[in-house]
């Protein structure tokens, strides 16, 4: 596969790159916006219960990617190995040596030898305290974060494939079906959805894809707006008119010409979408209707922190990462709404 390199685009992209660069503050946000999200993609290897690595017995082991019984390591059970038992770390270190993450954490790992009542503040064992369930919280934060950005990515990119298929059925063929497709939007829209997701909690075990495939039914009408618009201005322009008498058929003429000047508002919006996206999960694991119990949420840490008035570290930590996160992808979305601005063309 020929990958084009940035100088082998088209003079107009390169005007839109260039356009991109010059806001710093979007190019800066993109840049750092990517460096915390890859390093969450590598949540494990950073904050576990278990050791990246064990070498035991001349052999080596990957305590992060496969399950081992404690009786591979010389112990008595064939359940799997608890690193953090102290008759497990003298075995181990008897014959060999374990490599541990920065954080000893993981998401759902209680700690049971907090100096005080949970929630505990912030120390040496856990930098940013425990919540009250003692489950540290930087561990939280990581595997939250991750979590968080991969829902608000699926949601955007899943309604935007949506938004823009209906979209530009409706503003390229018109008539009756245009009519109708914005009588039921002016309907879909209108349902209560936080109200349906209640509901809907009441009889299902919500997760991550049921939550998406809720949200998705209603997040898809944000693009019909804009792409249908485009495709009703752009339907009877010359080089449609061109394409059909050719002879290329409607599907072609749609997909093939007529949307990539419907992209240019798309990606427009698509930064937007994705901070909405994030900030709905956020608030639904805030009201208790989100991810199930125990899962890493920023909503369900920024409700102990609610609940927990004495704990300030639990609150503040939550809002610092969802204001960084919010406020990165706030940046980003106005640098590509600048890079694709016919006035800075």
């Amino acid at each position: 596969m020929k990958i084009l390199s940035p100088s082998s685009w088209t003079p107009l992209n390169q005007r839109r790159l260039s356009n991109f660069k010059k806001n710093k503050r979007g190019f800066y946000s993109l840049i750092f916006f990517s460096i915390l999200f890859f390093v969450s993609l590598f949540a494990e290897f950073i904050a576990n219960d278990k050791p990246i690595a064990v070498y035991f017995d001349q052999q080596l082991y990957i305590p992060v990617l496969n399950i081992y019984p404690e009786t591979t390591f010389g112990g008595d059970f064939e359940t799997e190995t608890d690193y953090r038992d102290e008759y497990v770390a003298e075995l181990i270190n008897a014959k060999g040596w374990m490599l541990w993450p920065l954080v000893r954490y993981s998401y759902d790992t209680i700690n049971y030898n907090l100096p005080v009542p949970a929630p505990a503040p912030p120390s040496a064992e856990n930098w940013l305290g425990s919540d009250d369930q003692a489950r540290d919280v930087v561990a939280r934060l990581l595997y939250g974060f991750r979590i968080s950005v991969l829902f608000g990515l699926s949601l955007t990119i899943f309604s935007s494939i949506v938004g823009v298929i209906i979209g530009a059925i409706q503003g390229f063929y018109g008539g009756k079906i245009d009519l109708v497709g914005q009588r039921f939007i002016e309907i879909w829209s209108g349902l209560p959805v936080l109200f349906l997701l209640i509901i809907m909690t009441s009889f299902i075990t919500p997760n991550f894809w049921w939550l998406l495939g809720i949200m998705l039914m209603f997040s898809w009408m944000g693009l019909v707006d804009v792409v249908r618009a485009e495709f009703l201005r752009a339907r009877n322009l010359e080089y449609v008119r061109a394409a059909r008498a050719l002879g290329l058929d409607n599907k072609g003429i749609m997909f093939g010409h007529m949307l990539p000047n419907a992209m240019v508002a798309t990606l427009t919006f698509m930064p937007f979408i994705l901070t909405g996206s994030i900030t709905t999960l956020t608030s639904l694991d805030f009201l208790g209707f989100g991810l199930p119990p125990g899962s890493p949420s920023l909503g369900e840490l920024i409700a102990q922190g609610k609940t927990n008035l004495h704990a300030p570290w639990l609150g503040a930590s939550a809002f610092v990462v969802l204001a960084l996160m919010l406020s990165l992808l706030v940046f980003i979305g106005e640098a590509v709404r600048d890079a694709f601005d016919p006035r800075k063309m």
